[in-house]
């Protein structure tokens, strides 16, 4: 076939020198084929200070690894080199488990091409999975394993206390990036005034509002507040703890057990401003440790 028009000979001489080329297809590197559960979490704080190695330093994260290892799981596997944007709703804890330990019920997806890869679950799902792995149902318990229902009921005041105040002083005690760092590495994470506008009731910025020339913007973060009632937080949940073995005399560990771990951990490798609210009360202090214990027992890298 040929063409009624013609590319004029400066532009061809032009393009020759930009020749289109293709490429051989780039095989495939070998996967490795999931054997065991492995948690995504984001790292830790130092991976060459061992044992503390394997815990993460994101709460988030750390919540998901306490809660595994007090329902008594062992040997969950650990990898910290995957981003958030390649997680599930692109955020982490996500669990990445075998076909045989998956929660597809149907026998031709568990054998079809790819099945090797294994499932990947994200957060929310991780209780369900756990329940099938122990062959339980929790959700069977009305008491959800604590001692009886006004304790199941606090509960829920204690995990709103811990969410609430306790997270927001743990956001604005993270020492801001400089400048340049956050040019060359941006942050993946919404800004501190975002995720604090989430958790608590944030006044607007003063000189704004509907009688104000000035258009409604950011937010005004009172810190001296936010630390005054982390620290009364703090101390009412050293007072309930006492001398009990888990929150609110539970005979076995409870998800609340798995989120004040979390939270006093993370407080107690924190800047001298929250830290000093939780080493001043040594139940906590004591309880913390023994848990930790707990905890890495269950992970392996």
């Amino acid at each position: 076939m040929t063409f009624i028009f013609t590319i004029p000979a400066p532009i061809a001489a032009f393009y020759s020198f930009f020749p289109l080329k293709t490429y051989p297809p780039i095989k495939l590197l070998s996967k490795t084929v999931v054997t065991a559960p492995t948690l995504w979490i984001h790292p830790p704080r130092s991976t060459s200070q061992p044992p503390d190695s394997l815990l993460s330093a994101d709460v988030e994260c750390l919540k998901w690894q306490a809660y595994l290892a007090l329902r008594g799981l062992t040997a969950i596997r650990l990898r910290w080199d995957i981003a958030p944007e390649g997680s599930i709703d692109g955020s982490l804890p996500n669990l990445h488990v075998p076909m045989s330990e998956s929660l597809i019920k149907d026998a031709k997806l568990r054998q079809s091409e790819g099945a090797e890869d294994g499932e990947i679950l994200a957060a929310h799902s991780i209780p369900t999975w756990v329940d099938a792995k122990l062959g339980v149902d929790s959700g069977a318990d009305l008491l959800e394993g604590y001692r009886d229902q006004e304790a199941r009921v606090e509960s829920r005041a204690w995990v709103s206390l811990l969410e609430g105040i306790i997270h927001a002083a743990l956001i604005i005690s993270q020492p801001a990036p400089s400048y340049l760092h956050s040019l060359i590495f941006p942050m993946s994470k919404p800004p501190v005034s975002e995720n604090l506008q989430k958790i608590l009731a944030v006044p607007p910025a003063s000189l704004t509002g509907l009688c104000s020339l000035i258009p409604p913007t950011g937010t005004r973060i009172n810190t001296a507040s936010i630390i005054s009632q982390y620290k009364e937080a703090v101390s009412s949940l050293s007072q309930r703890l006492g001398t009990d073995k888990w929150f609110l005399g539970s005979s076995q560990p409870t998800p609340l057990d798995a989120l004040a771990f979390a939270y006093l951990h993370c407080i107690l490798h924190s800047p001298d401003t929250i830290r000093a609210g939780v080493t001043r009360h040594v139940n906590l202090v004591a309880w913390e440790w023994r848990v930790r214990c707990l905890v890495r027992e269950g992970f392996a890298r």
